[in-house]
């Protein structure tokens, strides 16, 4: 391969291993922070230990995902300094307010719900872990503002070599926007959904000793993904609306498997996960079921790197449609062996990464909920009952 086709592969490459983290971290927050709203207002210890389990699977996969993102940081700045020379006024207005959301507001919440345990008022520690929500999805949303940005290039104008942002308001109410974000938070939703099924499906059939924690999370795992997967292809289909007329012309040999094979996925998700609602109440005791619910676990996840995939190769050879060519957003004078060097250590630390993240999710779940750390009383300590749950 030549210098541009390495450094796009790693481009792929950090950018895929990397969202496997974030689609996770999307679908989980939101399952957790109702976990926790349930708890603190009913005060039933099911919901706590329900709050706890899940929300520790969500703290890790979290931390190494901001690692993860750490990388991509990297992988921009080396390859891609054209880009940032070029656009870097528009461009990277929304990647800077997605780092100010992610690295610190997001992860202060997080702290804060972490450590606050027992400690903070009732409310005001389920106030954060809902700001935590709230900062995910608005980090999400500065991303796929600059992504839109990219697939189609408003509120900015030419000014000899750079583009200048003139209409941030115009950024907003991209049509590349308008259903691309509704779609990503659909599939996170239907990702943590799937993994809250999966992983109870596992435990029901080794026949646990926490049968009510886990059919609990297996119903509610259900429930929220048909919704994810309801809401992940309707806004799929409709951000066909925002696609520039000819864009997949010169692509459609690559495009198309790859949507023909989205298409597929997502309907097997629909009918299996619809055909099942209503059978909620008997499917945790259907042990035949089980297998099936373990091995569409990691559907989700390959349907969302297909689809971010077929979303970019749709905008060859521009990396800003019909404004920057990939070739000219590339950085001067890289060499193949930078690239290949770059590339193997950038997708060696990211597969680590996520290597490490499926062990120790994989062993909570083997675990269960009995000695979760998160929310567990340090030794010695102990908390009033003022603040307690």
């Amino acid at each position: 391969m030549d210098v541009l086709d390495l450094a796009r592969t790693q481009f792929a490459v950090t950018g895929s291993l990397h969202f496997l983290f974030v689609v996770l971290t999307l679908g989980l927050a939101p399952l957790v922070a109702i976990m926790n709203t349930r708890w603190a207002m009913s005060g039933n210890p099911l919901h706590e230990a329900m709050t706890r389990f899940w929300g520790q699977i969500y703290v890790v996969n979290y931390a190494l995902g901001i690692v993860t993102g750490l990388v991509m940081e990297f992988q921009f700045g080396l390859a891609w300094s054209g880009l940032s020379h070029y656009a870097g006024d528009v461009f990277g207005a929304p990647l800077a307010m997605e780092t100010l959301v992610a690295f610190f507001l997001e992860s202060t919440f997080l702290g804060l719900w972490i450590f606050g345990w027992g400690r903070l008022p009732r409310w005001a520690h389920l106030a954060c872990i809902w700001l935590v929500t709230l900062t995910a999805y608005a980090s999400a949303f500065y991303i796929m503002l600059a992504n839109s940005f990219l697939q189609n290039p408003v509120g900015s104008v030419v000014r000899g070599d750079r583009m200048e942002l003139v209409d941030f308001g115009a950024l907003l109410t991209n049509k590349s926007l308008v259903f691309s974000f509704p779609h990503v938070i659909g599939a996170g939703l239907f990702t943590g959904a799937m993994v809250l099924v999966g992983a109870s499906a596992y435990q029901l059939r080794r026949r646990t000793e926490h049968v009510e924690f886990f059919t609990r999370s297996l119903r509610t795992g259900v429930v929220a993904a048909a919704i994810g997967i309801f809401l992940t292809t309707g806004f799929g289909y409709a951000q066909f609306a925002g696609v520039q007329e000819g864009k997949f012309n010169d692509n459609v040999g690559a495009a198309l498997p790859l949507g023909l094979m989205i298409e597929f996925g997502q309907l097997l998700a629909l009918v299996v996960l619809f055909v099942m609602l209503p059978m909620i109440a008997v499917l945790p005791r259907w042990r035949w079921t089980h297998p099936l619910l373990m091995l569409m676990t990691p559907l989700p996840f390959v349907l969302a790197i297909m689809g971010w995939l077929a979303r970019e190769v749709g905008r060859q050879p521009w990396m800003i449609w019909e404004k920057l060519t990939v070739a000219d957003a590339m950085s001067p004078g890289l060499t193949s062996g930078m690239v290949t060097a770059s590339l193997v250590g950038f997708a060696g630390v990211l597969g680590l990464l996520a290597v490490v993240d499926y062990v120790l999710i994989a062993r909570i779940v083997r675990r269960g909920p009995r000695d979760v750390a998160l929310g567990a009383v340090p030794a010695g300590e102990t908390r009033s009952p003022a603040l307690s749950y």
